[in-house]
């Protein structure tokens, strides 16, 4: 056996940011050549960040990045570091492939490239391209036909790229033909609920396949709607945890492997299933035998901190990667609103924070109360501007001019004038503005349009109405249990949800009690479930046909609404993608 060290980057790329990312892998390589490691592993398209979407197909982005891959071998070497074996993501093209109709233009690759003394050893790209939930890679890249494996300390190294693990045949059906004593796989895994136990699964079912431990390294950080965990993670050939990073961190994760030497000359071969095995050598000697450092298996989060730190990285990288440093929004003291704010103070800190009480004729003593007690409990900046005498004055000039506003109108144009308020005090202070609707009230259209639909990200966006109240109770929990104030009062989080633009008015006149409307939507928005399965659920028919008659009908609204943290299998957007003009109703 020979010893391996291995520091992989679970780094937080911006997508374009071609110089900053490659000082984030220039950083990493420091700091694992000064830890004694032989391989630095930096995430699937760690110098371009991930997802590229269209800029996949520009030319000059293409040729921006392959220049940057070779800045970054040259800097490598010009500071010494030209020993450890550099793997990292770009985005590479084939610049001589003759353009054809449904291929991409400029037939642009997934690439990962092993880079060492300077140079880059061998380049190769993904070969399974996902075309599914959130991904479209069939739009932006061509499939790789090689499964490089590369000699490092006289250990053969085999390296796939994400999708490559997830699906059968493809490079993993071949690293035990190619007799590779690792497998290193480069990631950009967006996250959502109980994805790091179904990895753990994937991995250990690739590692009995390839014959050998597998290395994966992941990406953490917010790009738009997704959001990156990390949670890098190996195991051993019988499926064992060896060493497992933190969630949500920015980390470089040092660990020893002891693995079987290489045997015989790295020649090149056909597998078995006709991808290409190329075999490249960084060093044949293996390294001096060492003290191994003690592996690492971080401790996991629970279902609610995992979600709740994912919206509060979602958040923090959304509005500094746009470059804005303060958000605002609606302090109303209800559930929503409060659990936003309690977010936003988490990733931006309280004094990045503004929240603003937009108290109406209707709004009741003890809502105004409660977003004030959220204020103090916090310590975000708070001010009130009352609506009132704005919304007089928009229903007596409408009266004047002959119409007069009642009932849904007069409720939304409530809601409208709260909106414009928001966006003029952003357009004058230069704060970003948060919307607050949940995903339960997007499903069935209780929002308002260019009201509290207003905002640049809604950071509960795939967050039901029910989730939100746990989250709430979540993070009240988790600030007693560190003796800190809880930050969201226990009125916001115990009272009757009301929208408050009409007297009396609770939220239960409009829609059944979201126990019951959040369940019809998990399986109707997640789950894809028909009407008559769900009634079969024992649902009352009548309110199924409403539900969804009510969903059905609101996408228009959906389409038009901020992005927001994707938390969930199936998100508003990305995932679930339906026509706004469509006559096919579930409902009877």
């Amino acid at each position: 056996m020979a010893q391996l060290r291995i520091a992989l980057a679970q780094i937080n790329p911006t997508v374009g940011d071609l110089a900053g990312n490659a000082a984030l892998i220039l950083d990493s390589a420091r700091k694992a050549a000064a830890d004694g490691a032989h391989i630095l592993a930096a995430p699937e398209m760690a110098l371009t960040g991930y997802p590229i979407e269209d800029l996949a197909l520009r030319p000059s982005f293409v040729q921006a990045a392959r220049a940057a891959l070779d800045q970054l071998a040259t800097r490598l070497a010009q500071e010494g570091l030209g020993e450890l074996v550099v793997i990292a993501g770009y985005l590479d093209g084939i610049a001589d492939d003759a353009p054809r109709i449904g291929r991409p233009a400029g037939s642009p690759l997934d690439a990962a490239a092993v880079i060492h003394r300077g140079s880059v050893l061998v380049r190769s790209a993904k070969h399974h391209l996902p075309n599914y939930g959130v991904f479209d890679e069939y739009r932006y890249f061509v499939p790789g036909d090689v499964l490089p494996v590369v000699r490092v300390r006289g250990i053969d190294v085999a390296l796939v790229i994400c999708e490559d693990l997830w699906q059968d045949g493809g490079p993993v059906a071949a690293v035990a033909e190619a007799n590779a004593g690792l497998l290193l796989s480069i990631n950009a895994s967006p996250y959502e609920l109980n994805k790091d136990d179904v990895r753990h699964d994937l991995l250990a079912r690739r590692a009995a396949e390839a014959g050998c431990p597998v290395v994966y390294v992941n990406q953490v950080g917010g790009q738009d709607e997704l959001v990156f965990d990390g949670d890098t993670l190996v195991v051993a050939a019988d499926g064992q945890v060896l060493a497992r990073a933190g969630q949500f961190t920015e980390e470089l994760f040092v660990l020893d492997l002891e693995l079987p030497a290489a045997e015989g000359p790295a020649q090149d071969a056909i597998a078995s299933n006709g991808l290409a095995i190329r075999r490249v050598v960084a060093s044949t000697g293996p390294a001096e035998p060492y003290e191994p450092r003690p592996a690492v298996i971080a401790p996991r989060l629970d279902d609610l901190g995992e979600i709740y730190q994912a919206l509060v990285t979602g958040l923090r990288d959304y509005v500094r990667k746009n470059g804005f440093s303060t958000v605002l929004l609606g302090l109303s003291g209800g559930i929503d609103s409060a659990l936003v704010a309690a977010i936003a103070c988490d990733a931006l800190r309280p004094q990045n924070v503004y929240g603003v009480s937009l108290p109406s004729r209707y709004s009741s003593d003890h809502s105004k109360d409660d977003a004030g007690d959220m204020a103090r409990r916090t310590g975000l900046h708070y001010e009130t501007v009352p609506i009132a005498p704005m919304v007089e004055a928009y229903l007596k000039t409408l009266a004047d001019s002959g119409t007069a506003l009642t009932g849904l109108a007069e409720e939304n144009l409530q809601a409208r004038v709260r909106g414009t308020a928001l966006m003029a005090l952003s357009n004058q202070r230069g704060h970003l503005v948060l919307a607050t609707g949940n995903k339960s009230e997007l499903a069935v259209g209780y929002s308002t349009l260019y009201g509290d639909a207003v905002g640049a990200f809604g950071p509960i966006k795939d967050v039901s109405k029910t989730l939100v109240w746990a989250l709430a109770r979540w993070r009240d929990e988790e600030a007693e249990r560190r003796g800190e104030i809880a930050p969201i009062p226990r009125n916001s989080i115990e009272k009757e949800p009301s929208a408050e633009l009409r007297p009396g008015q609770r939220d239960t006149d409009s829609l059944p009690p979201y126990e019951v409307l959040d369940e019809i939507l998990e399986l109707y928005v997640n789950g894809d479930h028909g009407r008559e399965e769900i009634e079969a659920r024992g649902f009352d028919p009548e309110l199924v046909q409403r539900v969804l008659k009510l969903t059905d009908t609101a996408e228009y609204k959906r389409r038009q609404y901020p992005p927001g943290t994707k938390i969930s299998a199936k998100a508003f957007g990305r995932d679930r993608r339906l026509p706004i003009t469509s006559r096919w109703r579930e409902s009877a």
